[in-house]
């Protein structure tokens, strides 16, 4: 690891002359991030575990997920350091449109911003959810590391993803509820962390309405089920 580098340590990453590459391109995405659109909200959940190479659990409490817009939030995959600047660029963004134009900048566009900030920024290795609402409806998005924007009804990133997946394909309906969601997306993450060892400790959930957005951890994962 280089000390000096500012985008170091990374969520889930281990040092190179340690690791072979296929650990550590695997290691980049060490999480679970997950968005899911119902019939007026978006529920992003997240697992709370940092790891190193996914052997060495580093953190059991990150939030992974923070807010970026009135109505709108963004996961934290990656890279700590290029993940946290990210943030706090699209939300410097978002804020600076809203002062000039008068009014929020639509989610469509936000995807757009944060698109080009990855094609062109220096915001190393890292594959965020974005998802908000407006007044055409719910989105959720994923960003690749070179800038690519995919919309979908619901999208996972991180090594989880193909566990969370399996869970998603098969209880996702169209015009789920709030709660409907919340209990799907959490669902998702818990069966990530029951095989993925780079995901784990837990659950973020974000929940974003028409009022704005609700950002919640929990230890237990179960809590959020029996409530949900």
């Amino acid at each position: 690891m280089n000390i000096s580098d500012p985008y170091e340590p990374e969520i889930g990453t281990v040092p190179e002359e340690t690791a072979g590459s296929d650990e550590v391109q695997s290691a980049k995405t060490g999480t679970t991030s997950i968005g899911v659109t119902t019939a007026e909200t978006v529920v992003i959940a997240t697992d709370r575990r940092a790891s190193l190479g996914g052997r060495v659990v580093s953190n059991k409490n990150v939030t992974k997920v923070e807010q970026v817009h009135d109505r709108a939030a963004l996961t934290m995959v990656g890279s700590v350091g290029g993940a946290q600047s990210f943030i706090r660029s699209i939300r410097s963004e978002a804020k600076l449109y809203e002062a000039r134009r008068g009014k929020p900048m639509s989610i469509d566009a936000l995807g757009t911003v944060a698109s080009n900030f990855l094609r062109g920024g220096p915001f190393f290795m890292i594959n965020p959810v974005l998802g908000g609402v407006d007044e055409t409806g719910s989105h959720v998005y994923s960003i690749d590391p070179m800038g690519g924007l995919s919309e979908d009804d619901y999208v996972v990133t991180g090594s989880g993803m193909q566990f969370a997946l399996g869970v998603l394909e098969q209880e996702y309906e169209d015009d789920l509820t709030h709660e409907d969601g919340i209990e799907i997306a959490t669902r998702a993450v818990e069966s990530a962390t029951e095989r993925d060892t780079a995901s784990g400790n837990g659950v973020t959930i974000a929940e974003v309405t028409e009022d704005g957005v609700d950002i919640h951890s929990h230890e237990d994962i179960d809590d959020v089920l029996e409530s949900a």
